[in-house]
């Protein structure tokens, strides 16, 4: 047992409790998953329901490993990554809007050539963003009222990235740009500033509204969310299985709005929860996203290094802000949005990109608490020297 804790101690660094929310949340993701894509499996598997099972726990088990590399290369390194990754992704969106498959009405993904799989820059884009926009901020700390050299390049950054994901996906570049905003504000800058991104966003959000793939859908959910007399036919599906789960649900496998709701594997997934598991399950998994915030601004309270901190806030915002919304919308709190819930719904290269933000995040735990012992260890040494 020893040898085991020893074993494990050595492989998985940083924050226990965050390996322990997501291999918790990862292990739920298959349960539900499974029950949910029944009726899926029935229409394109031919009944095999063992496909989509055996599918989404590889995909799984791959989000599992990439965030297990990811945590062990220090989190200094992605500084880089990120400025990099900022760089490719700008001619991907634009490739991908102009040339990407066209899936309801939006152009979000690419297909990898050689191994004929689609993914959507957005989500590289997504995360390049946060952790270049952390990485800026970090080195302008002692001059972060300049804003020619400071304030100027990050709009820039900010505006290219949210108009170019806004063009064919509304909800990701609010998001992203709430994201930005709260790790700026964290980052100390000015609130003059912070106002100015705000204008600056919505004159961009506006421009993708009326040039983008998704004005009329973008307006068509707004007025169906304020529409108090006629219910969307997706909302409506959701409050069924909502309020047919009860206090402890019907128990797991037994869904029965699995058959009629749109999309029950992926961004309805948390009423297939709650249908199946009640409010118990629900809250048990709302519980876990804001303990997963909260570890995450632990780590940013313990940061003895600008650029970890602002990481691992930009990263554990983004995540949990998207689990909120989610959720939100399949209780009725918002209009209807096409974005999955992170770690739960079934997805292919999101899980992978969800793997590497908590990867990074684990990576800036794990490099604070090293750095700590590493000056706990020289300030001892030089307390024996001075003794001897």
């Amino acid at each position: 047992m020893n040898q085991f804790k020893a074993w494990i101690d050595e492989h998985f660094k940083g924050d226990p409790l965050i390996w322990g929310i997501v291999i918790l949340l990862s292990l739920f993701s298959i349960l539900v998953v499974y029950s949910a894509t029944g009726s899926l499996a029935y229409k394109y598997a031919g009944g095999n329901t063992e496909v989509y099972l055996f599918r989404h726990s590889f995909l799984v088990l791959v989000s599992l490993v990439v965030m297990w590399f990811a945590h062990k290369i220090p989190y200094k390194n992605y500084a880089l990554y990120a400025r990099l990754a900022m760089y490719l992704s700008i001619p991907l969106l634009l490739l991908t809007y102009l040339f990407g498959s066209n899936i309801n009405e939006a152009n979000r993904w690419l297909t990898i050539p050689v191994i004929n799989q689609a993914f959507q820059p957005s989500d590289l884009a997504k995360l390049a963003l946060i952790a270049a926009l952390a990485a800026m901020l970090a080195r302008k700390q002692n001059n972060i009222k300049d804003f020619k050299n400071t304030f100027v390049p990050i709009i820039i950054a900010i505006g290219i990235i949210c108009l170019l994901i806004a063009l064919a996906n509304m909800s990701t570049a609010i998001l992203l740009l709430m994201t930005c905003l709260l790790i700026m504000f964290v980052g100390r800058v000015p609130v003059k500033y912070l106002a100015m991104v705000v204008m600056v966003g919505m004159l961009g959000l506006t421009a993708a509204v009326f040039l983008g793939q998704r004005g009329e859908t973008f307006f068509s959910r707004i007025e169906a969310f304020m529409d108090k007399e006629e219910v969307p036919f997706q909302a409506e599906q959701s409050y069924i299985a909502i309020a047919t789960g009860g206090v402890t649900g019907k128990g797991p496998g037994n869904s029965e709005q699995r058959n009629s709701l749109p999309h029950p594997y992926s961004d309805f997934i948390y009423a297939i929860i709650i249908e199946e598991y009640g409010l118990v399950g629900g809250v048990g998994v709302l519980f876990l996203y804001l303990a997963l915030l909260y570890r995450g601004m632990r780590i940013v309270a313990n940061s003895n290094k600008a650029f970890g901190g602002l990481l691992s806030a930009g990263l554990s915002f983004a995540l949990v802000i998207q689990a909120l919304v989610n959720m939100a919308v399949a209780v009725g709190l918002g209009p209807i949005t096409g974005l999955p819930l992170p770690l739960l719904s079934m997805g292919g290269t999101s899980l992978v990109f969800t793997g590497i933000s908590l990867g990074i995040i684990l990576s800036v735990s794990r490099g604070d608490h090293q750095d700590e012992e590493i000056g706990s260890v020289s300030t001892l040494n030089k307390s024996r020297l001075k003794t001897a």
